[in-house]
């Protein structure tokens, strides 16, 4: 049983296809599945992607990174868990569907809401279909004819347990809280669905003017002009200065501290200090409100509560970071404003209706409130109490879906109570692996930190239904967790468990003895809650189990740093709600893909990139290894086409390298299993290597058991390169050649083989397309009962008994002497292959002992010879010795020649130009020929002869002929070419031999 010899050229795009149809036809994922059936299992579960278009290259890297974990597992003897999942509710897919049938408003989708959710299921599985094509493509093994789907009515009844459970146990209510809404969504949202934006806003000081005193003012700063229609206090605290100052003919109060800067350095005005007072000694101080000729209704406010329009007190939300220390307060447009306003017993009045004022906004009713702001200024400053208007740049929240700027809005809500489960979460968080570790200690730590309780409801339509019905009559409240109750309590089956069927079944209240009706909430819930509850929502699908209280956590997640507010957040708080639960072990984060300024990739900013683009240029293969090594855990990867390029090239050196060991090893009819390396003779560069790829294996072992992903491919990427390529492939060249024969020869194929068996499985989870040619190439021809694909096969075994850390480091220092050499060579314009008459080696005192390489610095620095010396006198130190120094030695290399070495030079010219031309025309290294030399001087002539042996052996030819002059016309010389040597033309041609 002997190797196949690879193709010398690597197509990879016509090997990726060829093998995933090879996969397909042969059933291998099946049969690797099947074949692990009764293996302990690893639980993973997929964060599942919208399904709103084509993935790009960062959903492509995300998969790619889990498919490397899983096939790795697999390897490891696991029954892997490999149901991939999709999100398709929410508002991502009620966007896209908008957009496509020209919806401007939630009117419009009232109108026909059955139409409207039946596209976005249609919508949300046609871009499934789509994506799951494309992972395919990408050599992503997960179960694509089985994924869960958000959508299903199983994986809503696993969404309405978490509800049901956490409901039970106390974490659901109803309360009225200023959320951050959305104008165009017309829905609440919560803080994970945040997007931070820099705008440039309106910036504006106003006055207000002290009830009784018509000169004197209250000044306060706002940048959110639409609320001052809302104003019902200002905030001080209590423990600042304060200061009542006179500017030009009126009285000003304000914060001590910040009078300079607004006063002389922003208006550039004088004032004098009339008064010194203390925040809390400011409390109850009544002003007028300024708008209150437009805003009719802040006159009942102003009579109907005690506080209102007064100066309340707070140390917890004034400070002098900006502004005049006193603080506009809108209880109804700010959380802050709310809190504040409720320790004082003021309303949390907010007039707007998500898009638009609403009549209780006076003047302002039914202008949508960013754009009031210029009225509300041109109101101001017709009364006089607009100081000063400016802009100025800050974070913005915008809604994560459809960008537009949130408004705060006092709304009646359904909230799940994770605020007072902070302290028990992370506790439970400390129990889990993080990867980076600074992703859960500091990130991850800090959100739970400033977690708060977690709206649910969402004003919608396609989505999981809030799952409470409440009476008509009486207001009791039930919570349902399953369809069978829906139907128990109904008597009836809906078509669905989505709007508008859902909204259909409606029930006498048993609390209130049939005079109310329990009528669903028509809210439905926010997406997160739907990914949230994956880990026990997905059973149906993984395991065909609707037992959804009976789950285990899972051993291992990964997703991108937006997650920590997302997926990571939402599985943390749905589990411990639901079941007082942590809900995994292990996770990954990575970061975004940008562009090479570091900048996410969006079409709009022309730097977006598609990954069929990428593919198309260099392979599947070459971005799955790319974007595994390029970003660090928890860092960005600034793509950029050069390091796709030299990637690229690195996957060519490993086949390459794959090539030679077939070429050799199929030549010289190389049996493997004939041979063991236990009692064979081996050179040092043999141990060396061993020693190499078992280090290798046990650093890319602990890389993948502890998922620091990226150090995997890495190490196999130096050790490919640096180490096989660029070392020991040069170390047994002349032992592996095919005029070689011996014991020596086949210990170098031994090695080499056994080396390159343990890497094609280690690259199989990286590179598994590859991998599988070099094990269909290489390894499953020599191998008894071997078995269908590599990814069958186990994952290999770290040999202990070869490592030797000792000789890696003499190997180390023995590559800079060679390196150190040719950097000299390259200075005196001396040719690699031009062997040099000496190199003098004077070592430090701490000096390695490299005795035993002396041979390999011999062969790789091309010199005749090599001294190791203690010193070197001054006298012996000529201008043909030409000194460089290492990390450990100091090195002489002697650049003088005597004729003998210049015949050698010459052989090595000629032997090289020689096999270009063999390779250029297709010869293959076994194939004899018959060799035609013409032209040249005497002294060429002659060295070449002195040479003729050597020359035969290396470039395989049986015949050598010698003209003075090259015959004008040649029959059955397809290989002709010529070259200069010192001055001299040589002429050569040669033919397979006959």
């Amino acid at each position: 049983m002997i190797v196949k010899e690879l193709p010398k050229q690597l197509s990879l795009r016509e090997l990726e296809q060829r093998t995933l149809k090879d996969w397909q036809a042969n059933r291998i994922y099946d049969k690797v599945k099947e074949k692990l059936r009764s293996k302990p299992v690893f639980n993973f579960i997929d964060g599942p992607p919208y399904t709103t278009g084509s993935i790009h290259l960062g959903t492509a890297w995300n998969k790619i990174m889990k498919d490397i974990v899983l096939r790795y597992k697999r390897m490891r003897g696991f029954n892997v868990i490999d149901t991939p999942g999709y999100d398709m509710h929410g508002l991502p897919i009620e966007v896209n569907v908008e957009k496509e049938l020209n919806i401007k408003s939630k009117k419009e989708i009232e109108q026909n809401v059955e139409e409207f959710v039946e596209k976005c299921r249609q919508f949300a599985l046609i871009n499934l279909d789509t994506m799951s094509k494309q992972f395919s493509e990408l050599g992503v093994w997960m179960d694509w004819k089985k994924p869960y789907m958000t959508l299903s009515d199983s994986y809503i009844e696993g969404i309405w347990r978490t509800m049901k459970k956490a409901y039970d146990r106390g974490y659901v209510y109803r309360g009225v809280k200023v959320l951050e809404v959305c104008p165009r969504c017309e829905t609440a949202l919560a803080r994970h669905e945040h997007e931070y934006k820099t705008v440039e806003d309106v910036s504006i000081f106003v006055k207000l003017r002290v009830k009784g005193k018509p000169n004197e003012f209250l000044v306060v700063w706002t940048t959110t002009p639409w609320t001052l229609p809302a104003n019902l206090a200002v905030m001080a605290h209590p423990d600042y200065e304060y200061v009542r100052v006179k500017v030009g003919n009126e009285v000003w109060v304000m914060a001590k501290a910040l009078a300079t800067v607004l006063i002389q350095g922003l208006l550039e005005k004088d004032f004098q200090v009339v008064e010194k007072v203390k925040g809390r000694e400011l409390e109850g101080l009544k002003y007028e409100n300024p708008l209150v000729e437009e805003v009719p209704i802040q006159a009942q406010l102003d009579k109907k509560y005690k506080k209102a329009h007064t100066i309340v007190l707070s140390s917890e939300y004034v400070t002098l970071e900006q502004g005049t220390g006193l603080v506009h307060c809108a209880p109804g447009h700010g959380p802050e404003d709310f809190e504040v306003g409720k320790q004082n017993g003021l309303p949390p009045f907010s007039p707007i209706d998500y898009a638009k004022f609403t009549s209780e906004a006076g003047k302002y009713a039914g202008m949508f409130p960013k754009k009031a702001d210029e009225v509300i200024i041109k109101d101001l400053e017709r009364k006089g109490l607009l100081i000063y208007k400016g802009t100025i740049k800050h974070e913005y929240a915008h809604c994560w879906r459809c960008h537009s700027p949130l408004l705060f809005q006092a709304t009646n809500q359904w909230f799940i109570k994770v605020a007072d489960l902070k302290e028990t979460m992370q506790k439970e968080n400390t129990k889990t692996h993080w990867v980076p570790d600074w992703a859960g200690r500091q990130s991850f730590k800090n959100w739970i930190d400033g977690l708060q309780d977690w709206c649910i409801s969402r004003q919608r339509y396609w989505g999981a239904p809030l799952p409470i019905w409440v009476c008509d009559s009486c207001g009791d409240v039930e919570v349902l967790g399953s369809k069978k109750e829906l139907i128990d309590k109904s008597g009836k089956t809906p078509k669905e468990l989505h709007k508008p069927w859902v909204d259909e079944l409606t029930w006498k209240c048993e609390k209130c003895h049939g005079k109310g009706t329990k009528r669903r909430i028509p809210d439905v819930l926010d997406v997160w809650l739907d990914s949230g509850s994956c880990i026990w929502a997905t059973l149906p699908v993984t395991t065909g189990s609707t037992d959804y209280d009976n789950w285990q956590e899972r051993d291992f997640i990964i997703e991108g740093k937006e997650q920590i507010r997302g997926w990571f957040n939402s599985l943390m708080c749905s589990s411990m709600v639901a079941y007082g639960r942590w809900p995994y072990k292990s996770v990954y984060m990575h970061g975004f893909m940008c562009d090479e300024q570091g900048r996410e990739m969006h079409k709009s900013l022309g730097n977006y990139i598609e990954p069929k683009e990428v593919i198309s240029k260099h392979g599947v293969e070459s971005y799955r290894f790319y974007s595994s090594k390029s970003g660090l855990p928890g860092d960005d990867i600034r793509f950029n086409w050069k390091d796709m390029a030299d990637t690229d090239r690195s996957l060519n050196i490993a086949w390459n390298v794959y090539v030679f060991a077939s070429t050799f090893m199929a030549d010289a009819k190389y049996d493997p299993s004939k041979f063991k390396l236990d009692g064979m003779k081996l050179q040092p560069e043999d141990r060396w290597v061993l020693s190499r790829i078992n280090s290798v294996t046990k650093e890319v072992t602990e890389a993948m058991e502890n998922y620091v992903i990226p150090t995997a491919p890495r190490a196999l990427q130096d050790f490919i390169v640096k180490d096989l390529s660029r070392w020991y492939i040069k170390l047994i060249r002349a032992r592996t050649w095919v005029t070689t024969t011996g014991p020596n020869k086949t210990a170098a194929l031994t090695t080499l083989f056994n080396v390159l068996e343990k890497l094609a499985y280690l690259l199989a989870p990286l590179t598994p397309m590859l991998s599988e040619a070099f094990y269909q190439s290489l390894i499953r021809p020599t191998t008894a009962n071997s078995l269908e694909s590599i990814h069958m096969c186990q994952w290999p075994k770290v040999t202990e008994k070869w490592i030797d850390k000792e000789l890696e480091s003499k190997m180390d220092y023995a590559r800079e002497i060679v390196e150190t050499t040719l950097a000299i060579r390259q200075e005196a314009k001396v040719k690699l292959r031009w062997p040099c008459r000496k190199l003098i080696i004077v070592p430090d005192e701490k000096s390695l002992d490299i005795t035993d390489l002396l041979d390999v610095i011999k062969d790789q620095a091309s010199v005749k010879e090599i001294q190791v010396l203690s010193h070197l006198k001054q006298e012996d130190k000529t201008e043909d010795l030409k000194e460089k120094e290492t990390s450990q030695s100091t090195l002489y290399l002697d650049m003088s020649t005597t004729e003998e070495l210049e015949s050698e030079r010459l052989t090595k010219d000629f032997i090289r130009r020689v096999q270009s031309l063999r390779k250029k025309y297709g010869y293959h290294v076994s194939e004899k020929i018959e060799l035609i030399i013409a032209g040249g001087n005497q002294q060429i002539i002659e060295g070449l002869e002195t040479q003729e042996a050597q020359i035969k052996n290396k470039i395989g030819a049986v015949k050598i002929e010698k003209l003075g002059k090259m015959p004008e016309e040649l029959t059955g010389y397809d290989a002709q070419d010529e070259f200069e040597y010192q001055g001299t033309k040589i002429h050569v041609a040669f033919r397979k031999k006959t």
